[in-house]
């Protein structure tokens, strides 16, 4: 259900910097990747969300970032799925094991995987993504130390597992376990305005969507092309990462990567691109 987002303080005079800043709509053109991957980038929002519509984030880019995700050549991020897919069939640990042991060919092992998580773990009670699964394939069954956030091979690995997914639609079972409570977590997260500039999510990516703020136009803010490359940062970026940046920017502090709050904002920002396709790598501003 659509919340309001009531802005005071700080947070007010921003919104109101927002509300007069120039306005451009997303694009009207097909992401097709290599000629090949047809990529869908918009499409009927799900029950219950406040968007009629969903929009890639490639919709609101410039010509030029658009361009660098329709080629894999010239995609940035791609080199980070070309060491993904060496350290996935990298042998570690005691148990003399790499991913291809037990998964084999990753195209075919992992389409659609990376569409469908995070996922419940009954182990741990709670819902894990990508990442957390990969530590738990680590220790469990390579004897290999687990990576410590977005170090090692975690962002390369993962985004070479998402790949696999390319152009296949996002898809959260909500019905696994307790995901639905958690699901609640992460929309009551959302909405919950922080920090001395006293804003939510929902501030830019709901609120405002479609305004610029300076140069960046503010996109629905969906999660279906993590881990992204972004051109400001020259590096590959992971979804914690870019929530706690977000959180930093509102002036607040900012939870640990995968603690129960981000895990229950990644459950409800994945479900809020369903049916938009997997782009990883992603190119982004």
């Amino acid at each position: 259900m659509r919340k309001s987002v009531l802005l005071t303080g700080l947070g007010t005079l921003l919104a109101t910097c927002l509300s007069t800043a120039a306005v451009a709509e997303p694009v009207d053109e097909d992401l097709v990747i290599d000629g090949e991957i047809a990529i869908i980038t918009k499409t009927a929002a799900p029950e219950g969300h406040p968007f009629d519509e969903l929009l890639s984030g490639w919709l609101y880019r410039t010509p030029e970032t658009r361009a660098l995700e329709a080629d894999s050549f010239q995609n940035p991020g791609m080199l980070a799925v070309e060491l993904g897919e060496e350290i996935w069939n990298t042998v570690e640990g005691s148990e003399g094991k790499s991913c291809a042991t037990c998964h084999g060919d990753a195209s075919e092992s992992m389409k659609g995987i990376g569409a469908r998580f995070p996922k419940w773990d009954a182990d741990s009670g709670r819902p894990i993504n990508v990442e957390l699964q990969i530590n738990e394939c680590r220790t469990e069954r390579m004897g290999a130390e687990p990576y410590k956030f977005d170090k090692g091979g975690q962002k390369p690995l993962t985004a070479f597992i998402k790949h696999q997914s390319l152009g296949l639609p996002v898809s959260l079972d909500l019905s696994e376990g307790d995901m639905q409570s958690w699901w609640e977590r992460g929309e009551e997260m959302y909405y919950r305005r922080t920090g001395q500039l006293n804003l939510s999510c929902a501030s830019c990516h709901e609120l405002n969507n479609g305004l610029y703020i300076r140069a960046d136009h503010l996109s629905q803010g969906q999660a279906n092309g993590f881990p992204t490359y972004r051109l400001k940062q020259a590096a590959l970026v992971s979804l914690h990462n870019r929530f706690r940046g977000c959180i930093r920017d509102t002036r607040a502090e900012y939870p640990a990567a995968f603690s129960d709050d981000l895990m229950a904002l990644e459950v409800y920002v994945t479900w809020r691109a369903t049916g938009l396709s997997v782009e990883t790598p992603a190119v982004r501003q």
